[in-house]
């Protein structure tokens, strides 16, 4: 899809960042504006914009100020994670620990 616009210079000159190409600065607000309200994912605007790596697309969406979502649920929901598979490890640790000792 091609979109042309025609935007008078004393209007566009406040809408473009100095120094950057107005259909890349129009393309990425459009982009981030369907990312924030969630009609577009990460993948899909780094598609988009020609972004290769979630690096640089994180980067390009912290100078927008868009700030990922993540509530006290996610954090608990990783944390409880976090302990089932440290448990987990431990076993599996002590386990080869003991394999150790009665192969001696």
């Amino acid at each position: 899809m091609q979109i042309t616009l025609e935007i008078p210079d004393e209007l566009a000159t406040p809408l473009v960042p100095a120094g950057q190409d107005p259909a890349r600065a129009a393309l990425e607000a459009m982009g981030i504006e369907a990312y924030r309200e969630h009609r577009m994912s990460g993948y899909q605007l780094q598609k988009l914009l020609g972004i290769e790596s979630r690096y640089e697309l994180d980067g390009l969406l912290k100078q927008h100020q868009v700030w990922l979502e993540y509530s006290i649920e996610d954090f608990e929901r990783e944390r409880e994670l976090g302990e089932r598979l440290w448990q987990k490890r431990q076993a599996e640790l002590a386990d080869e620990s003991q394999r150790e000792r009665r192969a001696k």
